[in-house]
Parts: C-alpha cells; sequence; structure tokens
C-alpha cells in the first residue's frame, strides 16, 4: 500500500535535464536544444529534455536496424528473450514508487491511479508478453502427402512506436513489450511533455539484458521527430496512439515512404447508455462518474456521452451531479485526492472552450463548469455535467479529452442505438440493464471496438483494446497485439 512519507520522499527530488537514450546510453540532441517540462501540479518548469532533431531520430533508427540485423535480439533464443522481459518486469515493480511519481510530475495523474495503472501495470504486460514468448507456435498447412507447407512467425524489423501523454509508461509498454517479445527492434518517440517515466524504462531495459540499439528513446516535438519517424524509409511498422488529426499525417507519411504499416488508436467519445432497467441505478451513478472523472478525463476510453432514459433522466442527472460535486479535486502527489491535474493550460483552457461552446448552443451546466485551485498555479478543473445537450452539438461529437460530461437523454432501445453510433468514433461503450437479451441486442448493435456491460471500465490483458471507424485500427493488448509485430512467412517444400 502507498504511504505519503514514501511518496514525500521521492517528490522533493530534483530532477536533471534528460537526454536521448539512443545505442544503450543517455546522449544530448545533436543540436543542443532542449525542451522545458512544466509540471501541471503547479505550472512551474520541472525539468528539461532533449528536443530531439531528425539527425537524432535517424540516429536511433540506424542503432535499431543494426541491432536488429545482426540479431542479437532477433535471433536470440525465446527463452534469453522471456527471461531479460520477466527481469525488466521485476525491475519496473522495484522501481515502481519512482516510476510512478515521474509520471505524476509531468502529467498529473493522481497517484493513486498513477501507481497501478501505469507502474503495476506496466509491470504485468512485460510479464505477460515475456512469458508468452515461448507459447507461439508456427504452423504446418494442411497439405498434399508430398508437400510440408510451414507457416513461421517472422519479427518485422524495426518498429517506430508514438504514446501520448496521459498514460505513457502503460500505454508504452502495451506497445514495446509485444515488439520485443516477437525480436523487434524499437525506437520509442514520447510526448514531448511527458517523456520522464518512459527514459527510465529504457535504462531499466537495459539494466535488464535488453542488448544496445534493440530499445531507443528519442524525445522532442512531433512536428520533427514524429514526422521524421514516420517518413522513415527505415521503419517497417508504426504504432501510435493519440489524435485523428496526428493518425492522419502518419498515414500520409508511410505512402510518402516505404509504405509501412500503421496502427492507429485515435481517441473516442464514448456512450455510457443507462437503461430504466438497470440492475443498480445507485452503482451505475458512482462507476459512471468515476469513468469519466478520474484522471480528469483524460483517458482515451472515457465515458463523455452519457446516454439516460427518459424516465429516470431528471433523478440519474441529479445523482451524477452529486457525485461531481464530491470529488476531491487536488495535487495529485497527496492521496487523499481522488483527482488531479489538467495536463497543461492549453488543455484546460480548450476543456474550459468547450463547456463556453455546450451553453452557446443550450446545454445547461449542472455540475462544476470552471477552474479551481489556481491559486496553486496548477491547471485544474472541476468535475463538470452538461445536461440537455443535442446529438447535433460540439459537445457531442468531439473529443474533449478532459472532465466534462455530456447527457443526453433517449426513449427507448432504438433510440439509444442510434445516438450510440452518431459520432465518428468507436471505440468504448457501455450499457446497464437486466434485460440479458437487450444486453445482447446492444453489444451486436453498438459500433464500438469495446462494450462494457453493468460496469464501465476495467479489463486486463486477457482481453484486446482496439477501436473501430475513426478510432482507428489494430489492437493493444492480449495475444491479437502480437500480430502487429509478426509478418507470416510461408514455406512451401516439395517433398
Amino acid at each position: 500500500m502507498l504511504q505519503q512519507e514514501a511518496i514525500d520522499a521521492v517528490r522533493g527530488q530534483t530532477l536533471a535535464p534528460r537526454g536521448h537514450f539512443i545505442d544503450g546510453r543517455s546522449i544530448a540532441s545533436d543540436s543542443g536544444d532542449v525542451l522545458d517540462i512544466i509540471s501541471p501540479i503547479d505550472g512551474a518548469i520541472l525539468t528539461s529534455v532533449a528536443a530531439g532533431s531528425k539527425a537524432d531520430m535517424d540516429r536511433a533508427i540506424t542503432s535499431a536496424r543494426s541491432a536488429f540485423e545482426d540479431g542479437r535480439w532477433s535471433k536470440m533464443a525465446p527463452a534469453q528473450r522471456k527471461k531479460i522481459l520477466i527481469k525488466l518486469a521485476e525491475l519496473i515493480e522495484r522501481d515502481a514508487l519512482e516510476l510512478a511519481v515521474l509520471g505524476v510530475r509531468d502529467n498529473g495523474t493522481e497517484i493513486n491511479m498513477a501507481y497501478k495503472a501505469e507502474s503495476l501495470s506496466a509491470a504485468g504486460t512485460f510479464r505477460y508478453y515475456g512469458e508468452a514468448i515461448d507459447k507461439i507456435y508456427g504452423q504446418i498447412a494442411p497439405t498434399a502427402n508430398s508437400v510440408l507447407g510451414l507457416i513461421h512467425h517472422a519479427p518485422v524489423g524495426v518498429v517506430g512506436a508514438i504514446v501520448p501523454w496521459n498514460f505513457p509508461l502503460m500505454i508504452g509498454s502495451w506497445k514495446i513489450a509485444p515488439a520485443l517479445a516477437a525480436g523487434n527492434s524499437i525506437v520509442l518517440k514520447p510526448a514531448e511533455s511527458a517523456s520522464l517515466s518512459l527514459l527510465h524504462l529504457a535504462k531499466l531495459a537495459s539494466e535488464a539484458g535488453v542488448p544496445d540499439g534493440v530499445f531507443n528513446v528519442v524525445t522532442g516535438k512531433g512536428s520533427v521527430v514524429g514526422e521524421a519517424m514516420g517518413l522513415s524509409m527505415d521503419v517497417d511498422v508504426l504504432v501510435f496512439t493519440g489524435s485523428g488529426a496526428t493518425g492522419r499525417r502518419l498515414l500520409e507519411y508511410s505512402a510518402r515512404s516505404n509504405l509501412k504499416r500503421c496502427y492507429l488508436e485515435l481517441g473516442g467519445k464514448s456512450p455510457n447508455i443507462i437503461f430504466n432497467d438497470a440492475p443498480d441505478l445507485a452503482q451505475a451513478a458512482k462507476v459512471s462518474a468515476a469513468g469519466i472523472f478520474r484522471n480528469s478525463g483524460q483517458v482515451c476510453v472515457a465515458g463523455s456521452r452519457l446516454l439516460v432514459q427518459e424516465d429516470i433522466h431528471d433523478d440519474f442527472v441529479a445523482e451524477m451531479s452529486r457525485h461531481a460535486k464530491d470529488f476531491k479535486v487536488g495535487n495529485p502527489l497527496d492521496l487523499s485526492s481522488q483527482i488531479g491535474a489538467v495536463h497543461s493550460l492549453s488543455e484546460l483552457e480548450a476543456n474550459l472552450q468547450f463547456v463556453q461552446t455546450a451553453q452557446e448552443e443550450g446545454a445547461q451546466c449542472v455540475a462544476g463548469g470552471k477552474r479551481i485551485l489556481s491559486e496553486t498555479g496548477g491547471y485544474y478543473m472541476a468535475p463538470t455535467v452538461m445536461s440537455g445537450v443535442k446529438v447535433e452539438d460540439n459537445l457531442h461529437q468531439n473529443e474533449v479529452f478532459g472532465p466534462v460530461l455530456a447527457v443526453t437523454p433517449f426513449k427507448d432501445e432504438a433510440d439509444a442505438i442510434r445516438i450510440a453510433n452518431s459520432t465518428v468514433y468507436g471505440l468504448s461503450a457501455g450499457v446497464w440493464t437486466s434485460n440479458l437479451s437487450r444486453a445482447h441486442r446492444m453489444i451486436e448493435e453498438i459500433k464500438s471496438g469495446v462494450i462494457h456491460v453493468n460496469t464501465y471500465g476495467g479489463s486486463d490483458l486477457t482481453v484486446p483494446l482496439g477501436g473501430v471507424k475513426q478510432s482507428g485500427n489494430g489492437h493493444d493488448k492480449s495475444l491479437h497485439a502480437m500480430d502487429k509485430y509478426f509478418d507470416l512467412k510461408s514455406a512451401w517444400i516439395q517433398l
């Protein structure tokens, strides 16, 4: 269990400037430039990271390619790769508090969530894929007796990964661990404002025995190093979590370069549907509130659209508003805080603009809707409930990525399905009902990669996470994630 004294001992540590991690060591940017890291906790400069250039990215990709081609990792026995990845999981657990505090200081997630969802989750991810390495078999095709058809899984080569700021260690691990397990080399580009925990992870990987050049991290702006990665002729697969606009650019870069495969998780505007026969409306409200407000709503699967059946609408909205007002928002490094900071001032201002636009379009703010704790210098927002949001409204159609809930009433099952499917997104959804047949119909009809029934949020590595429509393609988590990092190679042998 986390102790405040242990957190306080780590939170006050001065952080030295960080360089890239390339070919097994920390190095400065080719230009010598740095980027200041602003902590959302108090708006102060926390440290700096190297501001990468195209030359830095090219150097990292060259290192990764060399490591792949000489086989120091790609041709290592699976049992040995397994041993190293499990050792890495153990090192993450050893440094779990330090990793969590690093992440909180540069992205604002409340420490209780960061410790579990970032550090412990990352350790579990590396252990899961480490254990999977020697349990993935090729196949023998059902050919004629005169032919032997073999189907091999071959590592793709160099994997480029771009991860966001909201859960950098967790999401980064979802991509890094299966890619390494498959035998690939990695070049990772973290969000420029949330790189610290992933730079520490790279050092732990080296300590665990991952050979130099196999796992590289280049920090800097997406418009510079992200573009260089996307346009590289020597990156074989690109995996990304982030905005739709950036995802489109990455597809363009692929077309302009070597037609690298791109797997994109592009966020969502997830409907959470409350029927009047939900088994426990009080529990539904409690879980739904956490499903949108934890981590200040900065969760790609957040239940940001609440669809409530008309005859229970008013009472349910009142209960949601009560929960919103009861959450304790505060310094994310204090264990008593239930909700931490919004990641940046620009994100906070964008959230507030969504609220203003929603009101101009006729919605009512029944809880929150404003910046709070401004005297700290940090970026905090009160959990916000907006009722009377229409399907055509900006708040219904577009991802906020903040603690802002859009509430819309519905008449019946058909109406709920129509409203649920009325956006370009299809990442996650929730359904609350006691009717088993209805639950199955909703799972069938809602266009979404993940459907929760009588809960919202929560899953483990045994199930995949991925979206449909403009929420992207490909899957993180589960053994299905390995598909992105293998090429299938057929051997046709005449006997």
